[in-house]
């Protein structure tokens, strides 16, 4: 038929392309065969080589490619097939929507002990733009930082969690000693020794046992809040916790920061605030990381510049703590001991933290009047930045805490047992 036939039959259509509404009577143009390997291949001499279909995939095979399409295993043509099938397929619809959120299970979710620097880095970008009418004082920070990273991490526990068993350890005298108790159990003895830096900032004290309970130390109070719970601890002692802390943090702002000589008894000792603070950073990381462990879940150290403040606070009470050692008859009493007036220098051991947090102490060996120095230096330990503060917490054997020694064995001795008698329950 000749193009005047066809324009005379439609008028509309003179070269047979089709109107809206209707078939186009010539196929419309194609890609080239050879720019797709999917077409089938021209043989010589003209026309398409016989290529035979695929068959389509039965019921059961599409049914039992269900679970790796569920994990994304799949190849493409068989992902294709399981989501065509699925169209059709009530039952295999349900069994893949199953599966699905069974995957969604299986996905380890994100840790909840982030990057302990993303805190501090995400509140000074915020305090750039809108400085605080209220700063919380700079002490105060690595306790707040530390009692968030904690909250953080008891979120999403369960009741078998909150249970479960958690050892407390610590070091007294010549020996390491510990004391069970679960996850309920170690919040509720942190709730128990904040109080008395609550108390010492005019807070009420969370034991309410009267003034015979309130004045004594540590350990007394958490024996004293364990032992008149009518029930076990439960997750409800995570929320007094909370607030205490936020109202300890939030009072210690309203000072202006000029409170931080203010002091808080400890019982047989005394810390001023700004100490007493950062031990209880300090003992919230260490009970953090118990409480880790407990539950298997990894947990990460605080942020490098509060590590620091910890390390030299623990250098600061070293020497006290080996004069007891040594009124107690638990360190050697020197054979060189070089006893020198209030504020000189005296032998030294060099303290050498590396990796986070890592610096050069001098500790002066023979009184805790003396100085520290270089210049009478008998011996020398390196030790890294965490594995220290777990020494400091008990948690490690003086023996085995020392990465490298020189020097007087002696003084080392004292100086690694001194450091672990800083611990408590």
């Amino acid at each position: 038929m000749s193009s005047a036939d066809r324009h005379a039959e439609d008028p509309f259509d003179p070269d047979g392309y089709g109107v809206p509404g209707r078939p186009p009577r010539i196929p419309l143009p194609r890609a080239a065969p050879e720019d797709d390997e999917a077409y089938p291949t021209l043989q010589q001499g003209g026309g398409d080589a016989s290529v035979p279909p695929t068959p389509p995939l039965e019921h059961r095979v599409l049914k039992s490619l269900l679970g790796a399409w569920a994990l994304a295993a799949c190849s493409a043509e068989e992902s294709e097939a399981v989501e065509e099938h699925l169209g059709g397929c009530g039952t295999c619809a349900d069994e893949a929507r199953r599966l699905r959120e069974a995957v969604g299970l299986l996905q380890r979710p994100e840790p909840l002990d982030l990057d302990p620097g993303l805190r501090t880095r995400v509140l000074a970008s915020c305090l750039e733009r809108r400085p605080p009418r209220i700063p919380v004082p700079e002490w105060a920070l690595p306790y707040d930082a530390e009692a968030a990273r904690l909250d953080a991490l008891l979120q999403d526990f369960g009741d078998s969690e909150w249970h479960a068993p958690v050892r407390l350890r610590w070091f007294a005298g010549e020996r390491q000693e510990s004391r069970r108790t679960t996850v309920a159990g170690v919040i509720a003895h942190l709730h128990a020794v904040d109080g008395l830096v609550a108390v010492a900032l005019g807070l009420d004290d969370p034991l309410r046992g009267g003034p015979r309970e309130t004045g004594r130390g540590p350990v007394a109070r958490t024996e004293y809040s364990w032992r008149t719970s009518r029930f076990p601890h439960t997750r409800t002692v995570r929320r007094p916790w909370r607030e205490q802390a936020h109202d300890i943090v939030r009072t210690s702002s309203f000072t202006g920061g000029t409170a931080g000589g203010l002091g808080v008894s400890y019982g047989d000792f005394e810390l001023p605030l700004r100490d007493a603070l950062l031990d209880r950073a300090f003992e919230c990381w260490v009970h953090a990381d118990d409480i880790a462990q407990a539950v298997d879940y990894p947990y990460d150290p605080p942020a490098p510049r509060h590590l620091r403040a910890m390390i030299e606070l623990a250098t600061r009470m070293l020497p006290a703590a080996l004069a007891e050692r040594r009124l107690a008859g638990l360190a050697s009493p020197g054979r060189t001991r070089h006893l020198v007036p209030a504020g000189h220098p005296g032998r030294s051991l060099r303290l050498e933290i590396e990796g986070l947090g890592g610096g050069e102490w001098f500790i002066p060996l023979d009184s805790p009047a003396a100085v520290g120095s270089a210049e009478y230096e008998v011996a020398h330990v390196a030790l890294d930045g965490v594995e220290f503060c777990q020494l400091a917490a008990g948690h490690i054997a003086p023996d085995d805490a020392a990465a490298g020694q020189v020097g007087d064995r002696e003084a080392i001795r004292d100086v690694l047992f001194a450091a672990a008698a800083l611990s408590r329950m």
